[in-house]
């Protein structure tokens, strides 16, 4: 079968693109016929060696796809032959990725895929929509009359953050370029600010939960705007990776700082997100991406895009057998 892989950690580079065994699967698991598979900041991570995660090589690289179900270990009982399903964690802890013409999945890591939702908007919004619905439903919970601000709320992470967050019953103050006011209105945001002002002089109510998705508002600014008990929920860091901030005001309100990478959600919260996440896309939401797509012979390109943010789009890798379709 035709698969991305690395034989060594390293550069967009080191990809190579040829033919590997097709997987066998053991009694939890299935094969699946991969129809296409999304390209994650967290994957040019774990490719760089910059993400330390046990693989074992030839390494196939990749951890979403969706695709059809050809054959099922003998133990499964949840998954047919047939079925349209899709994953959200492969590639990573020791679990061989995705960019090939079969993968096989340990069933507990498996989702229908709603019908009449396509495989490309699927796959393209799976990580940052699980990373939104984690973060705002697990780590930070959010809950109806609470506000949320979501600053740069423009981007892959932040748009989801925002549809998620009213979702929930939030009341949700987002920071954008100002040429993204409608489309963030659109999806729900109740407010929208310029973020290369003085956003914050604009809010004129404490925050129950603030995300940063860009990591360039200063800490003591977000401390200012959160209520107490709130938290900050941390999904990147300032570019110098670190903070100055006033300790005894921070405790003494009883304020919180949480970190998150979806890498490190338990399994009980991927599959809790799961289900939540197939309930929005059949009802239309969060597939908002514009997707590019290129087959996965040009691996590594997409790599270097995304690696560069050399794209806005979410890029997407589709076998070249479908690509030439």
């Amino acid at each position: 079968m035709q698969a991305a892989f690395i034989t060594h950690t390293g550069g967009p580079e080191m990809i190579q693109v040829g033919q590997q065994p097709v997987p066998k699967i053991d009694a939890t698991e299935v094969l699946i016929k991969v129809a296409a598979v999304a390209v994650n900041h967290v994957d040019t991570f774990v490719r760089s060696g910059g993400f330390k995660t046990a693989m074992t090589f030839p390494f196939v690289i990749g951890r979403d796809a969706v695709g059809t179900v050809v054959e099922t270990g003998s133990a499964v009982t949840t998954i047919q032959v047939g079925d349209r399903v899709w994953t959200n964690s492969m590639g990573y802890d020791g679990r061989p990725g995705v960019t090939s013409d079969y993968a096989a999945l340990p069933v507990e890591r498996v989702f229908l895929a709603p019908a009449g939702v396509d495989d490309l908007p699927l796959i393209a919004a799976v990580h940052s929509a699980a990373t939104a619905t984690i973060l705002l439903t697990a780590i930070s919970v959010v809950k109806a009359g609470m506000t949320v601000l979501i600053e740069g709320a423009a981007g892959h992470v932040g748009t989801k953050l925002v549809q998620v967050a009213k979702a929930q019953g939030a009341t949700v103050i987002a920071t954008a370029n100002p040429r993204d006011f409608e489309r963030l209105t659109k999806l729900g945001a109740d407010q929208v600010l310029d973020y290369h002002r003085d956003f914050a002089a604009a809010i004129n109510t404490k925050v129950q939960t603030i995300v940063d998705t860009s990591g360039k508002v200063a800490l003591t600014t977000n401390l200012a705007l959160l209520a107490q008990g709130g938290t900050i929920a941390l999904i990147t860091a300032p570019a110098n990776n670190q903070f100055t901030f006033n300790v005894r005001e921070f405790y003494t309100q009883q304020q919180h700082l949480e970190g998150f990478v979806i890498s490190h959600a338990s399994l009980s919260q991927l599959q809790a997100a799961g289900k939540l996440l197939n309930q929005w896309f059949a009802q239309g939401r969060l597939l908002d991406d514009e997707i590019q797509v290129l087959p996965f012979s040009q691996a590594s390109r997409a790599h270097q895009l995304v690696e560069t943010n050399g794209t806005k789009a979410r890029v997407v890798l589709v076998p070249d057998e479908l690509d030439a379709e």
